[in-house]
């Protein structure tokens, strides 16, 4: 693919390792490795990635900013996604999701959502289960380890550095709030990359 055809600069994808899996690698994954390393860590197809991105930002784009769930247990995932909610308006599960916040409309916490993005489907289990109950459709980033079952949308990425989930949700907060008509331009987005990817 011609870099300018990729959502960020190739360079900046390489630089946040976002093509670097892990050594395990489950069967639903397997389409998407590259290749395997001498030192038996997984890389995923960077074409694939950037195409899976361009995907999940045009379907979170088809939902209000208070239809969308953002569940994300891993810590590394943390800022990131704070700050895309904090852009956007969406609601975001820092931490533990407690069981039912979904489905149990006399919990305090209750949330009714439309779209669920789990940062990683392995401790983000909870939320994914009350998706599938719900028939409310799951966006998941998955590394090489992930399953995919009762996932909709597979974005095959590193989701346990800060630096590469920093770049899909930064790259997610831009599209929502240049398809809402929020910003003109990719230049008019209140928080850089950088706000993003910093540890």
């Amino acid at each position: 693919m011609a870099e300018e055809n990729y959502m960020v600069p190739l360079d900046k994808y390489l630089e946040a390792g976002i093509h670097i899996g892990t050594k395990t690698r489950t069967n639903a994954m397997s389409k998407f490795i590259y290749k395997v390393r001498s030192d038996g860590l997984s890389v995923l197809n960077v074409e694939e990635i950037d195409n899976r991105i361009r995907i999940a930002s045009k379907m979170i784009s088809n939902y209000e900013s208070g239809q969308i769930l953002v569940a994300c247990r891993r810590e590394n995932g943390w800022k990131a996604a704070k700050l895309f909610g904090k852009l956007t308006g969406a609601n975001v599960f820092i931490g533990r999701y407690p069981p039912g916040t979904l489905t149990n409309v006399d919990l305090e916490d209750f949330v009714e959502a439309k779209l669920i993005i789990s940062v990683d489907p392995i401790p983000d289990k909870n939320v994914i289960d009350d998706a599938k109950r719900l028939g409310v459709p799951v966006i998941a980033l998955c590394d090489t380890n992930n399953e995919t079952s009762y996932i909709d949308l597979v974005v095959p990425c590193n989701n346990k550095g800060k630096k590469s989930l920093g770049i899909i949700f930064w790259i997610f907060a831009k599209e929502f709030l240049k398809a809402k008509g929020i910003i003109k331009s990719d230049e008019d987005i209140s928080k850089t990359m950088d706000d993003f990817t910093s540890i």
